[in-house]
């Protein structure tokens, strides 16, 4: 009987996504470029409508994603031994990697001074719409209602009614069950429709890249040339040199292992601008380079609302300094001191969203500088906030991998074995069982 099989060389072959993402970046530059030098508005207004349409869809699933996925993750504590320990390991390594963060930032902004000469003067700057305070950062974690931090899309408040949850339905045992089924298959429901969206990401690099260049055009850029590059040098020596350097000392691990696996969740971080947006893809790879799926399952999730080095780490003190030498105002140590202790006690004020205008301002209005400053990184903070959240999405998974080293539960065999996630042929995160994770030592 004559095969029926396609021959292999008629077969369209499949396009790597990191490869997809490269394509969207340079068409999404060639686009931009080309609307910006011939003033074409309708061009400009296209790529305008790509980006947003693909950052609101993937907003549309964040508040139940976030809700549903800290419950769950909580509950799944249960299923490890010395959960209390694992959840104070993560805490401390959170505030530990954020401490080396911001004081890179500090460096890097002292010994560049990223307000100097660039022609920007305080009254270029404006007062942002919303702006931080450790009042309302502190009684803003208490929502008034359970509806509105889902409508106004308050991920602090969503957090903290989802952990409230959780411990309550710990407590509850066998009788929450119910609800805990339930909110386990919600949330595989939203990840699932959120990988729909990731697999768009290609497209949605086009209009976001595009739209920048074309909106705000290289002359821009150029005014904020040795601030953007701070950010990026900053970001790169957290992501390529401390992350590895912790990942071989202190886990024992292969740093270039680690790229491999977790390169699909930086990459789609870097176009998405959205630590929640690429939690399915984090926690994956962070699950497939050996991490237990039940502590993944918790350190992920909440990650993604709290761990944030490139956004409130290193962005902040170094915008902090590039704000104090246009407004003409003296840090002294103190200061620095201060911006140290804003970002590793309030990163959790970042929550997660693109852009990092809340932290900014929560550190603005702690050292006593201008909120105007933040107008005048406005304009700027798409193209630098996709390295940071880059970074970010690398230190949320990096601590898990530490954690899970130092407690002798990280399975060297699968991390050493990771391979690069194939985004455009799955369509889920895995569902297969794992081994229960083992005691630690």
């Amino acid at each position: 009987m004559p095969s029926t099989k396609t021959p292999k060389s008629s077969r369209i072959p499949k396009v790597p996504f990191w490869a997809q993402i490269l394509a969207g970046l340079a068409l999404g530059v060639l686009l931009g470029w080309t609307a910006k030098s011939n003033d074409l508005g309708w061009l400009t207004s296209t790529l305008q409508h790509i980006g947003d349409l693909f950052v609101q869809l993937l907003k549309l699933a964040v508040a139940p994603l976030v809700f549903f996925a800290i419950l769950v993750s909580i509950t799944n504590l249960r299923q490890v031994n010395n959960a209390a320990r694992l959840a104070t390991r993560t805490l401390l390594w959170f505030m530990a990697t954020s401490l080396i963060a911001v004081a890179i930032g500090l460096a890097i902004g002292l010994l560049t001074h990223p307000g100097a000469g660039t022609g920007l003067t305080p009254k270029d700057g404006k007062l942002p719409e919303h702006a931080g305070s450790w009042i309302d950062f502190l009684t803003g974690i208490v929502p008034t209602d359970v509806i509105t931090p889902f409508t106004e899309l308050n991920v602090l408040q969503i957090v903290f009614m989802a952990a409230v949850a959780g411990i309550a339905a710990l407590q509850l045992g066998e009788k929450a069950e119910p609800v805990l089924k339930l909110s386990r298959s919600v949330l595989e429901l939203l990840q699932k429709a959120l990988w729909w969206v990731i697999r768009l990401a290609p497209i949605g690099t086009v209009g976001l890249i595009g739209n920048a260049i074309a909106t705000y055009g290289w002359n821009l850029i150029g005014k904020y040339a040795t601030f953007t590059v701070d950010i990026y040098v900053g970001c790169a020596i957290v992501l390529f040199g401390v992350y590895p350097l912790l990942l071989a000392t202190v886990a024992k691990a292969n740093p270039l292992q680690f790229f491999r696996g977790a390169w699909p969740a930086i990459q789609l971080a870097f176009v998405s601008r959205s630590s929640v947006g690429t939690m399915p893809v984090t926690q994956q790879v962070t699950e497939r380079l050996g991490v237990p799926r039940e502590y993944a399952s918790f350190a992920v999730p909440f990650g993604s609302t709290t761990k944030m080095d490139g956004c409130a780490s290193i962005y902040p003190a170094i915008a902090a300094i590039f704000i104090a030498q246009i407004f003409d105002v003296h840090l002294a140590v103190g200061d620095y001191v201060l911006i140290a202790f804003v970002s590793v006690i309030g990163s959790a004020a970042t929550a997660g969203l693109t852009g990092a205008t809340v932290m900014l301002t929560l550190t603005l209005s702690t050292l006593g500088l201008p909120l105007e400053g933040v107008g005048l990184l406005m304009a700027i903070d798409p193209i630098l906030d996709m390295m940071r959240t880059a970074t970010n999405v690398a230190g949320q998974s990096v601590i898990p991998i530490l954690v899970s080293a130092k407690e002798k539960i990280l399975d060297r065999e699968a991390y050493n074995s990771a391979k690069s996630i194939s985004l455009t042929a799955a369509t889920a995160p895995d569902t297969e069982e794992k081994v229960a994770v083992p005691a630690a030592a």
